[in-house]
């Protein structure tokens, strides 16, 4: 009996399952804005792509809300609540991609719209995770678009059998994880772009059937295994290399070999081969005939001389020759460095005596001629002296390598100019209040002027605080100095005297994004009255980011982007400060870190979790800031309910609501701002302030979207 009510109950428990679940499921259907398994934003960005596809008849697909991964969506994949990849080749889809139809995707790895007819231009903006793209077999036309170079993770591209025409974008050097590139049967003209050489995975590449032409000279140190370049206008010489990959074709175009063949051993003839039509990769011509395998000819061997004699003849000699200069090398260099560290030590004796002499000269003209200029000459070139000293002494070498390692370091900030505390104290009053510009985590900004009213912003990082040593001081100091951006604030000099750590920088403005935005005063609120003039405000701190991220050889991370690092003068010309900074803070003891929810606010999750930082956290702040200037609001504000106090997480799940976004914008702007303009901006912060730092685009991407923000701005479209 009790086994028998057992398995009764479990029936019942698996009836009541099954109602819940049938239940759940008429709910979805029903109501589309049913909370739902798939991630929202996916659900939006399929959505968005649905209705440029013209709402094709696909099981499951609606231009409004629904649930692709719970629903099982025609060529719906999912991994989690996430939408990884999109399959729907040969649906006899139609319509034409709008610009933004597939930028919303932030974790799409496949898609695959191949063999329909879908028409219009390839869009320029793609998801940058993509990993397999395919429009083969389609009616898109246009030029391929440059954007491409942003799919860092791509393996796989196909655009074969469209109407695309033009030449190929020079957009190839940073996909170095492509393995297959079909471009065949367009419409393609012009040479190989030099970026091509930047594929150093590339195992396929069809680009046969349009009017390519030049050299295959770029192609000559890819790792091809397949390449057909029939029926183009490809002309010269075909790289050695490339006769060695074991699927060539390239009948059609003007190319000859390195070596002629022989007259005795002519290459095989065959009778013509009647016209084939164009060969497309893919699906899209499955049936088609393939174009004749290209085989080299046979190579002339020469009777007067024997082949591999010749070889052997060659290696023996090169290996004599490489042996001689290994042994002249092993007997020269130790006797070469023994003369050079001996010549540095000699020159450092040197400097140290001329500057001692130049010094005492210097004094001397001081007291007989009481002229005030030199004075200020020979206190500087004190100042000087002792750090060289000083530099000198801490590395002291005690053998001839640290002696050359030393000499070495001893010029390190040779084009940073050092100024002596007293100099400074003049520029800046004594460092008194009333030249007090602003506070930072490392100390205080102080107005400076010299004698010929030159302004400069002096950055005094507070003693307290201060344990920086000085030779890592002055490595940080020529590192920043080497920052040249006209969005970056610039740094002349620095003081490093009686344990002093200052930096001395252009002067700029006084004004701060953070004033202008959340001050009370009107005169600065004015400054940023218009929508233009807030985005190109955003627009030129964005290249400032741009640069520190990829501008030299290697990134540069600000850790501190928030409004008050960001400088504007009454022009609205931005400058970015506090670059290279970051630096400084393993050796900052006492550093004035705040751990207020405000400060907090700028930093992504991983900062805040496990302090991370990376060219991707830079990103999400940058995405607070653009929030800011949308709303005027603060980034966390006490005085709003709670549910609002934190403005990313606030705004996130309603920039993509037009009638939520337009009560959104800051009320100071009086409704003046176009909802084109405004759509584009909300999806950039979308992108910006994403969980995961994978997922936010490259601060390089976030300048072309601005870009196009603005070129958005019609003020026809305004709210009033």
């Amino acid at each position: 009996m009790n086994h028998k009510r057992m398995a009764e109950a479990k029936i019942t428990v698996n009836l009541r399952f099954i109602l819940l679940l049938m239940f759940c499921t008429e709910i979805h259907a029903a109501f589309p804005f049913f909370p739902t398994f798939t991630n929202s934003e996916d659900v939006y960005a399929i959505n968005k792509l649905y209705s440029a596809l013209g709402s094709p008849s696909l099981s499951g697909w609606t231009a409004l809300g629904g649930d692709p991964c719970y629903e099982l969506w025609q060529g719906v994949q999912c991994t989690n609540n996430r939408i990884t990849a999109i399959v729907l080749s040969g649906a006899n889809l139609e319509g034409k991609l709008q610009d933004d139809s597939l930028a919303n995707f932030t974790s799409l790895l496949t898609l695959d719209l191949s063999n329909n007819n879908i028409g219009g231009s390839i869009p320029d903006k793609l998801p940058s995770t993509l990993q397999i793209f395919s429009l083969a077999g389609n009616q898109f036309a246009g030029t391929i678009p440059s954007s491409v170079s942003y799919l860092t993770s791509i393996s796989d591209l196909s655009l074969s059998g469209n109407l695309l025409t033009g030449v190929l974008p020079d957009a190839f050097q940073s996909l170095a994880q492509l393995v297959s590139l079909k471009l065949s049967a367009n419409k393609l003209i012009g040479h190989l772009p030099p970026s091509m050489r930047y594929l150093t995975s590339l195992t396929t590449m069809h680009v046969q059937n349009n009017e390519l032409s030049g050299t295959l000279e770029v192609l000559q140190t890819l790792p091809l295994k397949d390449l057909n370049i029939a029926n183009n206008q490809f002309s010269g010489f075909i790289p050695e290399n490339l006769l060695k990959i074991p699927n060539l074709q390239a009948d059609g175009n003007q190319l000859n070999v390195t070596i002629s063949p022989s007259p005795e051993q002519p290459p095989a003839t065959s009778s013509p081969s009647p016209e084939q039509p164009p060969a497309v990769d893919g699906p899209v011509q499955q049936n088609a005939p393939p174009s004749p395998v290209y085989k080299p000819p046979v190579y002339h061997k020469r009777k007067t001389m024997d082949v591999k004699a010749i070889a052997y003849a060659v290696a023996i000699g090169s290996s004599i020759i490489i042996a001689i200069a290994i042994l002249l090398v092993t007997i020269c260099i130790p006797t070469w460095k023994v003369k050079r560290n001996a010549s540095l030590v000699k020159v450092e004796s040197t400097m140290l005596e001329s500057t001692k002499e130049h010094d005492s000269a210097n004094n001397t003209t001081q007291s007989t001629q009481n002229n005030q200029e030199a004075g200020k000459e020979v206190e500087e070139h004190k100042v000087n002296m002792k750090d060289l000293q000083s530099i000198s002494a801490d590395r002291k070498p005690a053998n001839s390598d640290k002696t050359q390692t030393s000499q070495k370091r001893l010029h390190y900030t040779s084009s940073v100019k050092s100024f002596s505390v007293a100099i400074l104290q003049q520029y800046t009053n004594s460092f008194s209040e009333e030249n007090l510009i602003r506070e930072c985590r490392f100390g205080k900004f102080y107005l400076g002027k010299d004698e010929d009213r030159n302004l400069y912003t002096v950055l005094k990082i507070e003693e307290r605080k201060s344990k920086i040593p000085l030779n890592s001081f002055l490595r940080i100091a020529e590192d920043v100095s080497r920052i040249q951006h006209c969005n970056i604030a610039e740094l002349l000099g620095y003081c490093a005297e009686y344990g002093q750590r200052l930096l001395v920088y252009k002067y700029y403005s006084q004004t701060t994004l953070n004033d202008i935005l959340h001050s009370h005063d009107h005169s600065k609120r004015t400054l940023l009255f218009s929508w233009i003039s807030r985005i190109r405000v955003a627009l030129e701190a964005a290249k400032a980011l741009e640069y520190l991220h990829g501008g030299g050889k290697y990134p540069i991370v600000h850790q501190q982007f928030e409004p008050c690092n960001i400088l504007i003068d009454d022009e609205l010309r931005v400058c970015v400060s506090g670059c290279g900074l970051a630096s400084f803070l393993p050796f900052i003891s006492e550093l004035q870190q705040s751990h207020c929810p405000r400060a907090l606010s700028y930093n992504a999750p991983e900062v805040n979790e496990s302090g991370n930082w990376s060219v991707k956290s830079d990103v999400y702040s940058f995405g607070v800031v653009l929030l800011e200037l949308l709303t005027g609001r603060e980034p966390y504000d006490s005085s709003r309910p709670r549910a609002e106090r934190h403005l990313a997480s606030w705004a996130s799940c309603q920039l993509h609501d037009i009638d939520a976004l337009v009560k959104m914008v800051d009320p100071a702007l009086g409704g003046r701002f176009p909802i084109r303009s405004l759509s584009r901006v909300a999806d950039i912060v979308s992108r910006c302030i994403q969980e995961e730092p994978e997922f936010r685009p490259s601060m390089s991407e976030v300048v072309q979207d601005l870009i196009r923000a603005l070129d958005a701005d019609d003020t026809s479209n305004s709210i009033l």
